[in-house]
């Protein structure tokens, strides 16, 4: 009897599939309630200075396959992958619901950022869970991976290539993720902690201790987010006489809009401004390595079975 298969929910946030679906999509992502016209032209602006659409789909796309790749090479015919989003289509419950058609009754899964928080990963877990546990599949997860020796060292590496651009300048490494609403942070949880503790070692694999944590991309909405914002730390380095930054997103694992459009084009715009040198460490992508990573702590987690 040939051993029945386990299902890999490779999860991300998700991004509209075209220009014609932003309005839905942003619905979505404000739960239901639809931007204002002031909100959907602003975004519709930074969608069109990318492109028109995120590169976010595609290399989802790509690292869900690498993922897949790995983990037949190591693990032939155990696992089946594929991709959920939070905020778009394919939606993460839908891929669930198609596991258990195909009769799939264990299920590994994993998002696609290092950093865990309740209001971010925490809710995807759930999410895909309470989905599972309706259509009679057993979960676990790969919840945080922020300090992982892989990931750390393709950091690592991403930023001396980086600053190696730079040479000759006094470049200071800011290392970033996705802000979150302050009393989100404040409730616990150590998102802002485990982005800390990614930034100090990749800061000692580089090495250099001149480096900074800070946050980007804050959601629109008259509430505090965790700060400080990586443009107004851009300002007061120019006031502090620094010559240039090297921008690390840790917190994001592809391109997508948040750092083609909020680093590449906002933050590189105002570091020109200031006449800051600017570098911004490529995306992990489908990096070979980050995937083969990535299947090894899938089948680290189910191995729990």
């Amino acid at each position: 009897m040939t051993p029945a298969r386990i299902g890999v929910l490779v999860m991300a946030y998700g991004t509209p599939a075209s220009p014609g679906d932003v309005e839905a999509f942003y619905t979505d992502v404000r739960r239901g309630r639809p931007p204002s016209p002031e909100q959907l032209a602003d975004l519709k602006r930074r969608y069109d200075a990318v492109g028109g659409v995120s590169q976010l789909n595609a290399r989802t796309t790509e690292q869900v396959a690498g993922i897949q790749a790995a983990l037949e090479a190591s693990s032939a015919g155990t696992f089946v992958c594929r991709y959920g989003a939070k905020h778009a289509d394919p939606k993460l419950e839908e891929t669930v619901r198609d596991f258990a058609r195909d009769g799939i009754e264990r299920l590994v899964g994993l998002v696609l950022a290092p950093h865990y928080s309740a209001a971010s990963i925490g809710e995807y877990v759930e999410r895909a869970r309470a989905c599972a546990r309706a259509e009679g599949i057993e979960t676990r997860f790969v919840e945080d991976w922020h300090d992982n020796p892989v990931l750390i060292e393709l950091l690592a590496a991403r930023v001396r290539s980086a600053l190696g651009t730079l040479r000759g300048t006094r470049a200071l490494l800011l290392v970033t993720a996705h802000s979150l609403p302050l009393r989100v942070v404040a409730g616990g949880g150590g998102y802002d902690v485990r982005l800390a503790e990614t930034a100090a070692l990749v800061a000692e694999a580089v090495p250099t201790d001149d480096y900074e944590v800070c946050w980007q991309s804050a959601g629109r909405t008259p509430e505090p987010w965790i700060g400080p914002d990586v443009l107004d730390v851009l300002r007061r380095l120019k006031s502090e006489g620094r010559e240039g930054v090297v921008v690390c997103p840790a917190g994001f694992v592809a391109d997508h809009l948040e750092v083609n459009y909020d680093l590449d084009v906002e933050a590189k715009a105002l570091a020109d401004e200031l006449g800051l040198g600017f570098a911004r460490t490529s995306s992990l992508n489908a990096d070979e390595q980050l995937c083969t990573e990535l299947a090894r702590l899938v089948e680290q987690e189910s191995s729990g079975w």
